[in-house]
């Protein structure tokens, strides 16, 4: 098999006035799979774990959302995470899903999809919007709270408001304007405790800069607490009907870990696994960590697959 380094051949999408960067890796096996990254984040960044879902038999299509990696940028300044309502990147998504995802799957089939962190937040809102799309999910480190970070939550939610009074502001969080992915630390970044992997991804960056972002806006971070707030509703988790599982990073220090447990808890089809050791980006983590994280997606596929493979 060709790995996915290469065979990428990405493809342009129109999500109303906005250019995607999409892609799709074949696979020889029957299933499908829906991988959406999380904020900051870009196609090349899940080369590794695209080949492992290939080398499960699944097909992968996965993109960047609006105003990162290759698609289209919101704001003049490329540095900069923005987005004005989280009902935008449902736009991708839905994009994504009608004109690529669909057209591929046989008569009676459906995909499953592996969705991290922001990517999580936007595919538990289309599972509950439309039921039955999916034959599986599986959600890791789900953003369904945020981390604070060392500042209280109501000072968080009320600095927000008010800066974003006026419309979703396009300034920078405070401190994300020095924060260059492609020139921090591993020492100061707070995703993974993977040395190797770390320094692959900045690679990636240093080999293409127009793909980095240094962090949100405080606009994105608004537009964030409402699509979380959505999910706190009661009934809503609830009303989830598709077989999921949610694995939890135990070392979390970007999203809230304790409310991505509370989240799998109320809904009826749902299974939580921690990993313990992991931070944020546990697909990104050190070997031990992710053989943890893909023996419980592999029982959780194993248990699927005749949903998958129809």
């Amino acid at each position: 098999m060709i790995s996915a380094a290469q065979s990428f051949s990405p493809f342009f999408l129109a999500a109303g006035a906005t250019r995607l960067r999409v892609a799709r890796f074949a696979a020889d096996g029957p299933g499908a799979c829906l991988l959406l990254n999380g904020q900051t984040e870009f196609i090349e960044k899940y080369f590794e774990v695209i080949d492992e879902l290939r080398a499960r038999g699944f097909s992968v299509v996965t993109f960047d959302w609006r105003g990162q990696g290759g698609s289209n940028r919101l704001l003049p300044d490329r540095r900069k995470a923005h987005i004005d309502d989280f009902a935008e990147y449902d736009q991708d998504l839905d994009t994504v899903i009608r004109e690529v995802v669909k057209p591929m799957m046989a008569e009676g089939k459906k995909p499953i999809a592996l969705a991290h962190s922001m990517g999580g937040n936007i595919l538990l809102r289309r599972l509950h919007n439309v039921q039955g799309e999916f034959a599986a999910a599986i959600l890791s480190a789900p953003m369904v709270g945020i981390k604070p970070r060392g500042v209280p939550w109501w000072l968080v939610e009320k600095i927000a408001d008010r800066l974003n009074r006026n419309g979703p502001s396009r300034d920078f969080i405070w401190g994300m304007a020095q924060r260059d992915q492609l020139k921090l630390p591993f020492a100061l970044q707070i995703v993974t405790s993977d040395a190797k992997r770390y320094a692959r991804n900045q690679a990636l960056l240093a080999a293409d800069p127009e793909l980095r972002l240094n962090g949100p806006t405080w606009g994105w971070l608004g537009a964030a607490l409402h699509a979380i707030e959505l999910l706190e509703k009661t009934g809503y988790a609830e009303a989830i009907k598709t077989q999921a599982l949610v694995i939890g990073a135990g070392r979390d220090r970007v999203c809230d870990t304790e409310a991505a447990r509370a989240f799998a808890a109320r809904m009826p089809d749902a299974r939580y696994v921690e990993i313990a050791g992991a931070q944020h980006e546990i697909l990104m983590e050190r070997d031990l960590l992710r053989a943890e994280w893909w023996a419980a997606a592999d029982a959780f596929l194993k248990k699927n697959a005749p949903a998958v493979s129809g």
